[in-house]
């Protein structure tokens, strides 16, 4: 089942959705153009022109390419894009974030990659691959925290990160499930046959 197309508020009042790829494409474009020069330089890997970004953005409408944003006053503040495989040589859908200064080290970079995992695994897709440049500290981190393994190459950090859900991670969700849900009804009983006893010892004393 997909998720909703927004997240309740977080940081700064902020949240999360998808932007529709034509109607839309001035917010994202806005965002990369007020990226400081050093996210532009590990967003894009040393690509700073202007120009650039426009194209960029008008291609990113163009090619079926998600993007989710990070919003504060219907203005966005972060964005994770999720490419569709069709544009890779090695056919893997490839991801990307950019998080403007003013909303560092809030959690958006945490929120906009869970998200972005959901849409992943909504359309299908096994494995997604993750490109960054070598001196982009945050974004390994953060890849590396949703378990990619990044290699470093010609200048850039590549990884994949794998959607297959693990056999023994799903078996023990179908067993904790019910046994969680006994643990609840036992809880409850024990509640209500201890205020049946204060109860009845009330009465008594009266």
């Amino acid at each position: 089942m997909r998720e909703v197309d927004s997240f309740g508020p977080r940081p700064g009042f902020g949240y999360v959705r998808v932007l529709s790829q034509h109607e839309e494409l001035p917010l994202l474009r806005a965002h990369l153009l007020r990226l400081d020069p050093k996210s532009r330089h590990d967003r894009f890997n040393g690509f700073l022109d202007d120009g650039f970004i426009e194209r960029y953005a008008g291609k990113c409408a163009a090619d079926g390419t998600i993007i989710i944003a990070y919003m504060e006053s219907g203005i966005v503040r972060g964005a994770a894009e999720l490419h569709p495989p069709e544009q890779a040589a090695d056919g893997l859908p490839e991801i990307a974030f950019s998080v403007e200064q003013s909303v560092r080290r809030q959690g958006v970079g945490s929120l906009l990659f869970r998200r972005l995992i959901s849409e992943a695994r909504w359309k299908g897709y096994r494995t997604l691959r993750v490109t960054t440049g070598a001196g982009n500290d945050a974004m390994r981190a953060l890849a590396s925290k949703f378990g990619a393994h990044l290699t470093f190459r010609d200048g850039e950090s590549t990884g994949e990160i794998d959607l297959t859900p693990e056999p023994g991670v799903e078996l023990a969700k179908l067993v904790d499930a019910p046994l969680n849900a006994v643990r609840a009804v036992i809880g409850f009983n024990r509640a209500c046959w201890r205020l049946l006893w204060k109860i009845s010892g009330a009465d008594r004393a009266a």
